[in-house]
């Protein structure tokens, strides 16, 4: 007698037809963002004399780096970028007339030397290795969808996968939890499909529901409706107007906002203040802490560029919390949210999601090889009757 169709079996149908309609894009997109996790330790590792220095005596100070990086680059320093590493090197954003966006140069804060540019050896493989990640290196915005269509279906194959990994009956539920390495291969073909995509189910969720944000507007703009608030928010964002100056004021000195700043904003971490664009608007001066699981959050205060006063100061801890949700879906998507150790955990979970796929397909190969030999018993069975 046939079984009815179940509502399990409905799950598992889904689960095997959309991952077979896209296992290919996910296995690239899942690659490539594998390969991406580590993209700025490699850099780092290629290059080491370019992002250390060596500890000197005393720091140069940031109005006399930038005086100097203007004079040498012919261009303005919009930003400096200041390290809690003393070991670390600045970043300093140095734009041109005529250029739309500028160059970020590290200089050694000790002796004011350039010790690099943005490029490096490895920048083009990791720029072409994005380009993979966001839209199959189409430029015309066909990659984009197909990889959005393609994240929306990773998304419900985790969802149908989580359902189909609670086992039927009670007895068997530690199985799911472990990996029988003592199996035949098609077993440990299932355990590794079936465990690894558990384990990591949680981290490939956020990773799909924040990636849709960069591949569809109808998306990006529907998740800030639920939120309750706007995602990329900070793109748009302009800094506020300082107050009318009296006749002859001028700007303050760097090293005096920094000063304000830490008033504001008293405790160590890298900070990054970027001048004000035009002799209206303010100075802005954001902090972040460092360390191997730190939030990748910062706090914020906008400063008057002739008084330092202050004239907005955004905590990130006082923030709601869809806000503070919301400001993080960048780290969150790609796995810096918690600084290196997510970004270990995001490498395993992604590299496990590489693997899925390949083991998906095997498994469905062997029960289709499975059927024929059934149907052949039954035909024997017939004959002999």
């Amino acid at each position: 007698m046939k079984k009815p169709y179940s509502l399990r079996k409905f799950f598992n149908d889904i689960h095997l037809w959309l991952g077979i309609a896209s296992g290919l894009v996910l296995f690239i997109v899942c690659l490539s963002g594998t390969i991406y996790t580590f993209r700025t330790e490699v850099e780092e590792m290629l290059e080491p004399d370019k992002y250390t220095v060596a500890i000197g005596n005393k720091a140069m100070s940031p109005d006399e780096l930038v005086q100097r990086m203007e004079q040498e680059s012919g261009g303005k320093v919009t930003a400096i970028s200041i390290p809690e590493d003393r070991a670390r090197a600045y970043v300093m954003s140095v734009k041109k007339a005529g250029e739309e966006r500028g160059e970020n140069l590290y200089v050694n804060p000790y002796t004011g030397k350039v010790t690099g540019g943005q490029k490096g050896p490895a920048s083009e493989f990791f720029g072409t290795v994005m380009k993979i990640h966001r839209w199959l290196l189409m430029e015309d915005g066909t990659g984009r969808i197909i990889v959005g269509s393609a994240t929306i279906i990773f998304a419900f194959l985790v969802l149908s996968g989580l359902v189909l990994w609670f086992p039927v009956k009670r007895k068997n539920w530690k199985q799911g939890f472990k990996v029988k390495t003592n199996g035949n291969w098609k077993r440990l073909n299932h355990d590794l499909h079936n465990t690894l995509g558990f384990y990591s189910s949680i981290l490939l969720l956020i990773m799909a529901l924040t990636g849709l944000c960069w591949s569809f507007e109808w998306y990006k703009e529907g998740l800030s409706q639920v939120m309750g608030a706007e995602v990329f928010k900070g793109r748009k964002e302009k800094p506020l107007p300082s107050a009318i100056p009296a006749q002859g004021a001028v700007a303050l000195s760097a090293a005096a906002y920094l000063q304000q700043a830490n008033t504001v904003l008293a405790y160590a971490g890298d900070t990054r203040l970027t001048f004000a664009a035009d002799s209206a608007s303010s100075v802005v001066v954001t902090k972040s802490k460092g360390g191997f699981m730190a939030l990748a959050a910062s706090d914020k205060v906008q400063l008057d560029q002739y008084t330092g006063t202050p004239l907005q100061v955004e905590l990130f801890a006082d923030k709601p919390l869809n806000e503070q949700v919301v400001a993080l879906i960048k780290p969150l998507h790609l796995g810096e949210v918690y600084g290196l150790f997510s970004k270990i955990l995001y490498f395993f979970a992604c590299l496990f999601a590489t693997s899925l796929p390949v083991t998906g397909t095997i498994i469905w190969i062997n029960k289709l090889r499975k059927k024929p030999k059934k149907k052949k018993g039954v035909a024997a069975q017939v004959q002999t009757a």
